[in-house]
């Protein structure tokens, strides 16, 4: 009686063993990464095929646009909010909500036209090959997506670009 019970406890140890050696193994991949210092950036330098020099240089302009990108971002919600307090107290377009649309579309470019100097400067740390293939696939993915789901049904892509 006792011979099932061996077989059948030692069956579950190795199973369990083998499904942690396995998830261990499968995870090490992402597991690296979270210790990375800025791992959202981590997956550029293997697909992009980075030096350490280029990927330092991508960083550090990470780091600047995020820090202006985070005002940039404060400016729009707080423009955001005020046009919504000007439409609770109205019910049609007066002067100070098209005012107020106006000052967040320019807010809106700057963000863009700022957007796309930082993509220039990423794609210019890059080997040039790579550069280009970056500047395209970031492109794709940040301008006119949007704008395409809404109008032809569709949800963008959200993929790095080997796949």
């Amino acid at each position: 009686m006792k011979r099932p019970w061996l077989i059948l406890v030692g069956g579950l140890l190795l199973a369990a063993l083998a499904y942690g050696a396995s998830y261990l193994t499968g995870s090490t991949c992402c597991r690296n990464l979270v210790e990375e210092k800025n791992p959202e950036l981590s997956w550029l330098k293997s697909e992009f095929h980075l030096s350490d020099a280029e990927f330092a240089r991508i960083e550090a302009l990470h780091t600047d646009y995020t820090t202006a990108c985070a005002e940039r971002c404060r400016r729009i919600d707080a423009k955001n909010a005020e046009l919504r307090a000007l439409l609770s107290q109205t019910n049609g377009v007066t002067p100070a909500v098209e005012t107020a649309l106006r000052d967040a579309a320019q807010l809106r470019a700057e963000c863009q036209r700022a957007m796309l100097e930082h993509f220039y400067e990423v794609s210019r740390s890059m080997p040039p090959d790579q550069g280009k293939r970056y500047f395209d696939w970031v492109v794709g993915r940040t301008l006119g997506s949007e704008h395409e789901a809404m109008t032809h049904g569709r949800v963008a892509a959200h993929e790095h670009p080997g796949k």
